[in-house]
């Protein structure tokens, strides 16, 4: 197929969605598809508000049109809700192109923490937005059900998966982290108001609290939280070894719809502690034992609690976690994300 991908979210931006998206690109072009990349590094672009290490398009519209004439994908997969996602989804309506779209970011969340507004004030533009895709693809039934409960219920399934290359058990810890106390608390992400990272950084338990990652709230965060390490972003192998350093993955965001660092560091041993929210549900799941409660040995522990769930996630064992974190396979997302653009384009053919 003739596969062209549309995002907002591109290099140099590090983040779950990116990192979906590069694996996602690469795997489709091994298997034998013509891939093109609508991405923000193409266009004239402005800092996104809050947000100045984001660059939004600035009126993408008549560049973007002709790159996508020109390649003449047969269908579109339209990845973020800026503003080429939405140059794009225009064009595919008047070009009777079908496409795909995505849900990786809880948009209504982020808005109501940035602007005091309900997050139900922001929910009919996601609704506009994704009511003419073909499939509206979610990382979990739990994701998929929510979005139906919010009038989008025309989702498939798209999970994600890690490089089981890089992260893997028992590297040698990254030399930033190699010495600090015991025990080596890690939350790897976004450093934003979003995030809830302050959750982490007051929870009153022993050991190290590091944090690796970037974002607008970092400065102002290491300022408050002296005590705490700062590394600033981390990617590949040096990442690997930042959370094989760690005795326990801390997830305080409450706001993301899946967390592809969880599964990173599952798969480098790492027991997970979080809420008992959408993600952390979605992985470790309420009892720590996986969403199906089907593990034989806790992975991790969620609580109302950050510090009960940090305790009790020191008591896992890292080989079940490592064991558990190797399950989530790219192959396995690729075959779902493939799945999804093949039915989209049949159905569009039956109709036409």
């Amino acid at each position: 197929m003739r596969i062209a991908i549309a995002t907002d979210a591109w290099r140099p931006q590090i983040n779950g969605v990116v990192r979906t998206l590069e694996m996602t690109v690469k795997l489709l072009r091994e298997r034998g598809h013509e891939v093109c990349v609508i991405s923000p590094d193409q266009f004239r672009t402005v800092p996104c508000p809050g947000y100045g290490e984001i660059r939004l398009a600035l009126a993408p519209r008549f560049g973007l049109r002709k790159k996508l004439a020109e390649f003449a994908p047969d269908i579109v997969h339209i990845s973020t809700e800026g503003p080429i996602g939405w140059s794009t989804r225009r064009w595919c309506m008047v070009n009777s192109i079908p496409f795909t779209t995505a849900f990786h970011t809880r948009f209504p969340d982020y808005a109501s923490v940035r602007t005091g507004l309900s997050p139900d004030f922001f929910w009919p533009v996601m609704r506009i937005f994704h009511k003419s895709s073909r499939a509206v693809l979610s990382a979990t039934p739990r994701l998929s059900e929510e979005l139906a409960s919010r009038g989008i219920s025309h989702t498939r399934p798209w999970t994600r998966g890690i490089d089981t290359g890089i992260f893997k058990p028992g590297l040698a810890p990254h030399p930033a982290l190699a010495n600090l106390p015991r025990p080596i608390l890690l939350s790897v992400g976004r450093v934003a108001i979003e995030k809830n990272l302050e959750s982490f950084l007051d929870a009153d338990v022993p050991g190290t609290k590091v944090v690796v990652g970037d974002g607008p709230a970092l400065e102002e965060l290491k300022a408050r939280y002296p005590d705490a390490i700062f590394t600033g972003s981390l990617s590949g192998a040096e990442l690997a070894q930042a959370y094989c350093a760690a005795d326990v993955f801390v997830f305080p965001s409450k706001t993301d719809t899946f967390g592809l660092v969880m599964i990173e560091a599952l798969a480098c041993g790492v027991p997970v502690a979080g809420y008992p929210v959408p993600g952390p549900l979605d992985i470790i799941g309420g009892q720590g034992r996986g969403p199906y409660d089907d593990l034989s040995k806790p992975v991790g522990y969620v609580s109302e609690s950050l510090p009960i769930a940090i305790k009790n996630a020191l008591l896992c064992d890292r080989r079940d976690a490592a064991a558990y974190g190797a399950l989530f396979t790219w192959d396995n997302a690729l075959d779902q994300f493939l799945a999804a653009l093949h039915s989209a384009r049949h159905h569009m053919l039956e109709t036409a």
